[in-house]
């Protein structure tokens, strides 16, 4: 018996958080904390799924629109939207899902599930989609995002999709490019605080957008892009103080992200003091101007700091979550500090994108 093994890695965003859905840039990896399915086929056409960490089961025909059983059920949606396309969906399986990347904690769990699942089902389906890593990731996009309209971007998916240290573009239409550095000495921390993903972004994303719209009527040919900071800064008195705050802070870290672009685009050792201070300078920009930080996420980047780490920032969308502290050559002793602060370390590395695997297994296994 052929069993199919689907890998899928979480991420960190070192640049650009809360700006790929206002259509700028970011910095994003994948880290070796993963999603893996194990399917083996069925004599039928159902799917029938064991998620031992949610302690939940999943089961459903695959040759027919799937209802759903709540908003972001993820693997239904990615199967829908498959199918809608023209995948022919006629191979039954069993499939067992597990995961190490912490949930609903802002390293994108659930991208990571649907990229997965998205990746199984036109590796094993019938059809003429494409199943290359890029159209992976815009399927899943679809099937997470734009599914359920809600207001995330496509670093997730594309992050989780391609693998390696990349700088996506996120205008229209995406241009991811994989950037040469090496870089090492990730630890990330689990504040076990959970959060509101969709409100949060949708906050942040309402605020940004309001206030750039003041802009476009005052400022002529004002452009996010490329407008500097200070022409746009005269016109910050109309907007409300959270708005302009938000404003001012994506300005600065679109402006981070671009030298960062620079630094990481050489095959120079990077300056891992500069690199540890822009991080830093991302994270109180979130903090203070994105107001998107957590006094747990604070407390566990101020632990870091202090046992060596040169930088750190919020993970995801924040208000609870994740943050990650980068330390080349300190990992142990800032993982030591995460977990004495209370948090949950989990010392990460770089790593390769989406992968299937087709292993030979015996029948009584």
């Amino acid at each position: 018996m052929t069993e199919t093994i689907v890998t899928a890695p979480g991420r960190i965003c070192l640049f650009g958080e809360h700006q790929d859905f206002l259509e700028l840039a970011v910095i994003a990896a994948p880290i070796d904390l993963t999603i893996t399915l194990e399917c083996r086929p069925r004599a039928d056409t159902r799917f029938v799924l064991d998620l031992p960490d949610l302690q939940e089961m999943d089961y459903f025909a695959c040759d027919c629109e799937v209802e759903y059983r709540h908003k972001r059920d993820y693997i239904r949606s990615a199967t829908n939207v498959l199918h809608r396309r023209g995948l022919r969906l006629t191979h039954g399986f069993d499939c067992t899902v597990r995961g190490t990347i912490p949930i609903n904690a802002g390293t994108s769990s659930s991208s990571a599930l649907v990229v997965a699942w998205t990746a199984f089902l036109l590796h094993t389906q019938e059809g003429d989609l494409p199943k290359d890593r890029e159209s992976i990731a815009s399927f899943a996009h679809e099937a997470e995002v734009l599914e359920f309209k809600e207001p995330g971007g496509m670093m997730d998916h594309y992050a989780s999709a391609l693998g390696g240290l990349l700088y996506i573009d996120c205008a229209p239409p995406i241009t991811p490019t994989r950037l040469p550095a090496r870089l090492e000495g990730f630890v990330l921390g689990d504040t076990g605080v959970p959060k509101d993903t969709t409100g949060t972004l949708r906050a942040s994303r309402d605020d940004t957008r309001e206030g750039l719209a003041i802009l476009r009527q005052h400022l002529p040919g004002f452009d996010l892009r490329t407008t500097p900071l200070a022409e746009a800064e005269q016109y910050f008195s109309l907007m409300s103080p959270r708005v302009q705050g938000r404003v001012r802070a994506n300005f600065i870290n679109r402006d981070l992200c671009q030298e960062a672009r620079r630094m990481l685009s050489s095959d120079e050792p990077v300056d891992q003091q500069r690199l540890g201070a822009m991080l830093l300078e991302h994270q109180r920009q979130l903090r203070d101007g994105i107001s998107v930080s957590h006094p747990k996420l604070d407390l566990l980047i101020d632990a870091a700091m202090e046992a060596g780490a040169l930088g750190g920032k919020l993970n995801g969308s924040g208000c609870g979550g994740c943050m990650f502290a980068y330390a080349p050559g300190r990992q142990e002793e800032v993982a030591e500090a995460i977990n004495r602060a209370g948090g949950r370390a989990h010392i990460i590395s770089i790593s390769d994108g989406v992968k299937v695997e087709e292993r030979q297994v015996s029948e009584e296994r």
